[in-house]
């Protein structure tokens, strides 16, 4: 869990450094083609505005993927640069306090899902299974080829 003491914030802006791991963040992902199993690293500061948390600064993931053309597995790395999060602590949205903590996983987890990519490939200009690879492999279109064919045997 990745956590802010507010009392901690009263004196001056406090910076985070460390890893997550990937288990705490509990992306959920129900996906073959994307996995998210290494940890996230994160380089925050965190300071107190009135009655909000502003934090900023940089997350990183790497995860491992299967390319949706080519079914290759290959590994994509998720750079957060310049990464900005407002945290209410006031109003309708604000964030639970427990002891006088602020827990940001939610937040954080909220934004590297955004930034998962939705359809993963190993190489932009990747050209995705030759012809007869994808029945050597099992792939989808050998399937789809023969539900075809036997479609097209019926006489409607």
């Amino acid at each position: 869990m990745l956590s802010i003491n507010l009392r901690h914030l009263d004196a001056h802006e406090i910076h985070l450094e460390g890893e997550l791991a990937a288990a705490e963040l509990d992306f959920c992902l129900r996906d073959e083609i994307l996995r998210a199993e290494r940890p996230l690293h994160y380089d925050l500061t965190v300071e107190k505005m009135q009655d909000a948390l502003l934090v900023t600064g940089s997350l990183r993931m790497i995860l491992d993927c299967q390319c949706v053309r080519c079914l290759k597995s290959f590994q994509h790395r998720l750079v957060l640069a310049d990464w900005t999060c407002h945290v209410p602590l006031a109003g309708e949205d604000r964030a639970p306090v427990d002891n006088d903590c602020v827990d940001l996983t939610p937040f954080v987890r909220e934004d590297m899902l955004l930034e998962f990519p939705a359809h993963p490939l190993c190489k932009p200009d990747c050209a995705g299974l030759k012809k007869g690879q994808a029945r050597k492999t099992g792939g989808r279109d050998a399937a789809a080829s023969a539900a075809w064919a036997e479609l097209d045997k019926l006489k409607l």
